[in-house]
């Protein structure tokens, strides 16, 4: 069993991430940390008490961590995911009175978890400020991790929120670049990979017909999210990125890449967020990431439907 530590911007897809790690016995999440992201810090650490309250979850602790980036402004996917980070989806879920955020700061958490479990695996599904600042704070704990996969970047494609940078390491990419020289093993979903995860009206149905209230709200939060890349794309299928984490942890075969170089620019303002991957190999710099660019999408999403088979 893996073990792992969830660090979130609940956001539709962390949304369907979450569920999809905990239908996941092969997972053991040690703890959710939440940061501010597609939402302010408020929002995600209660859309994160949602989702686990609704799967029945409520053993998973959840710690609020950053409610801003390291040097940079607070940008939010406000366009995205709605003024509440789970726009029209799960507004009528109801989080027990018991369950309350952890008292202990997610940094903190991230630090002591690492420092007493060798081994651990940290998914980051939004900016890398909770990350880098447990970095900073007890550089030890870089020897103890098994490896960091996350969800971010883009190397031989286009951006997301400008031209050139992909949001999540836009959002803070002065904690990215911490990250990325931290030694620490790297595995990068970016938008190579994600872009090839789309999920359509014919598999959004494929998983509603399991017919329980998970694949239900599946289908909710799918339909909400692909609004905007409908206005913004004229496309019928919207890209899947924070569960290609998961995916991951669960079966990395489904999923290829190469080991390359990885920096973030975080000076021009024009580029700023980049992810400067070397895949051509033209530096000396050390392959410090798995840059993963491709996928087993259908066999992606049959994992993803007979995890969700498992949810309440």
């Amino acid at each position: 069993m893996k073990k792992i530590i969830l660090d979130v911007d609940p956001g539709h897809d962390d949304a369907v991430a979450i569920m999809f790690a905990a239908a996941s016995n092969e997972i053991d999440i040690l703890g959710i940390t939440c940061v501010a992201g597609n939402s302010i810090l408020e929002n995600t650490t209660q859309n994160a008490l949602k989702i686990c309250s609704f799967i029945d979850r409520t053993d998973i602790n959840i710690y609020a961590g950053s409610n801003k980036p390291l040097k940079r402004k607070l940008v939010t996917a406000s366009h995205v995911h709605g003024e509440n980070g789970l726009e029209h989806s799960g507004d009528e879920i109801i989080i027990p009175n018991k369950y309350k955020l952890q008292e202990k700061d997610a940094v903190d958490f991230i630090v002591d978890s690492c420092m007493q479990n060798k081994g651990i695996t940290l998914c980051p599904t939004g900016p890398l400020t909770n990350i880098a600042k447990a970095i900073l704070k007890e550089p030890h704990i870089v020897n103890n991790i098994n490896e960091i996969v996350f969800m971010g970047g883009a190397a031989m494609t286009l951006g997301n929120i400008t031209p050139a940078a992909e949001f999540n390491i836009y959002v803070d990419p002065h904690a990215a670049n911490i990250v990325f020289n931290s030694q620490i093993p790297l595995v990068m979903m970016g938008l190579d990979v994600t872009h090839k995860v789309l999920v359509d009206d014919t598999i959004t149905n494929d998983i509603l017909s399991i017919g329980n209230k998970s694949s239900k709200l599946f289908r909710d939060l799918i339909n909400f999210y692909s609004i905007f890349h409908k206005e913004k794309y004229n496309t019928t299928s919207s890209p899947l990125h924070d569960p290609c984490v998961i995916g991951y942890i669960l079966n990395n075969k489904l999923f290829s890449g190469k080991k390359a170089n990885l920096i973030v620019e975080e000076n021009s303002e024009l580029t700023m967020g980049k992810t400067v991957v070397d895949w051509l190999e033209v530096s000396t710099r050390t392959k410090n990431c798995l840059v993963v660019n491709d996928v087993d999408s259908d066999n992606f999403f049959k994992l993803l439907k007979d995890k969700f088979s498992l949810l309440p």
